[in-house]
């Protein structure tokens, strides 16, 4: 990984949605907001080439599932570029190795793929240097999801009904996305409209993504927002002070099933049963037609260490043996609306997700 870095500071009166970008394309190289050292650090890896890029999405540099898209879009330039300065006659085909590397940097996040093969369409018939028209198409991907965000915190907050609070789980907020976020875009949209009175928190094990990036850009946004641990929401739910759990989502099936960070199947399920209504957000480039249902979604295993240690000290016996998926898949009888930035399916099932597509598909 390039030891290209460089510190950013925030405006502390600004709304942090429109400052922090995860994702970044400035002089010709690519920035990554280096999630894994915040809230302590706002610091941006410079990234000039696609093993780079492949290497920061796979350790988490970047994370969410339309932020790596994002970045892979840009990765495909870097990737382009070197190939043809090396031989312009045959770039195209020496790519496909680079191709594949950003595919299996991170195997459940669908976007990763639907950003390679727009990328891969715009390269088809492309003649003599291809980085600007590349540069291009991944712009207009970036560009695409910050106003699909936009959209989509506008469908989600007329939803929410009487002010109150919700729970949200994981980031899907600006750092996961282009920018303004998902689950985080309609919590923005529902506190600006007075339709939000606090947002909790989950901390979301183990890799702290609620503790320390939610809360972060929530606090930094002045909505009121209270931290918990993942196995205090039911708990929380049976208070009956949260009207509604919202996340994001990493990959939705053609039925609806929504594969998102582990510990939102179990916080659906409380939910349900609380009567607390579960709302999931995400771009249509997250729904993957190809799969039936989410039992067809792969779900990446991460490394042991990441439950056996926490900032480098152990916190497990030795010896033990680790279980440790990324994700968990909620069926979808369980989520009472997925809303997208074409529309929103109340009870989503196979035929609404299939008139969703079909809106998509035919602009």
């Amino acid at each position: 990984m390039t030891d290209d870095l460089f510190m950013t500071e925030l405006n502390p009166l600004a709304d942090v949605s429109e400052q922090v970008c995860a994702v970044v394309w400035r002089d010709n190289a690519l920035e990554l907001l280096d999630q894994r050292l915040l809230p302590g650090a706002v610091r941006y890896q410079r990234l000039t080439t696609v093993n780079e890029t492949a290497r920061a999405i796979r350790d988490m540099v970047v994370r969410g599932a339309p932020a790596i898209g994002i970045a892979v879009g840009y990765g495909v330039v870097l990737a382009a570029r070197a190939r043809y300065a090396k031989d312009p006659a045959a770039w195209q085909t020496r790519i496909s190795v680079d191709l594949a590397l950003l595919a299996d940097s991170r195997p459940t996040a669908v976007n990763l793929c639907w950003a390679l093969q727009r990328m891969e369409r715009c390269m088809d018939g492309l003649a003599g240097d291809p980085a600007a028209a590349l540069l291009a198409e991944a712009r207009a991907i970036h560009t695409e999801d910050i106003a699909a965000n936009r959209r989509m915190g506008q469908l989600g907050a007329a939803l929410l009904g009487a002010r109150g609070s919700v729970l949200t789980h994981c980031n899907a907020g600006a750092l996961a996305t282009g920018g303004y976020g998902t689950a985080l875009g309609v919590i923005r949209a529902g506190y600006a409209a007075g339709l939000i009175d606090r947002v909790y928190a989950d901390e979301t094990r183990p890799w702290l993504q609620g503790a320390r990036l939610t809360a972060w850009e929530l606090v930094q946004d002045r909505i009121p927002t209270t931290l918990l641990a993942d196995a205090a929401a039911a708990a929380l739910l049976r208070q009956g002070q949260v009207r509604w759990v919202i996340v994001g989502a990493d990959r939705i099936a053609a039925n609806g099933d929504v594969a998102n960070k582990i510990g939102t199947y179990h916080l659906a399920l409380a939910a349900r049963y609380h009567g607390v209504r579960f709302m999931v957000v995400a771009p249509t480039s997250t729904v993957d037609m190809s799969l039936a249902d989410g039992s067809a979604i792969p779900i990446e295993q991460r490394a042991a260490e990441e439950l056996l240690s926490l900032g480098g000290q152990p916190v497990a016996a030795t010896g033990v043996e680790v279980w440790n998926p990324s994700f968990d898949v909620t069926p979808a009888e369980l989520v009472d609306a997925l809303v997208t930035e074409r529309g929103v399916a109340l009870q989503p099932d196979a035929r609404q997700l299939a008139r969703l597509m079909a809106s998509r598909d035919s602009e």
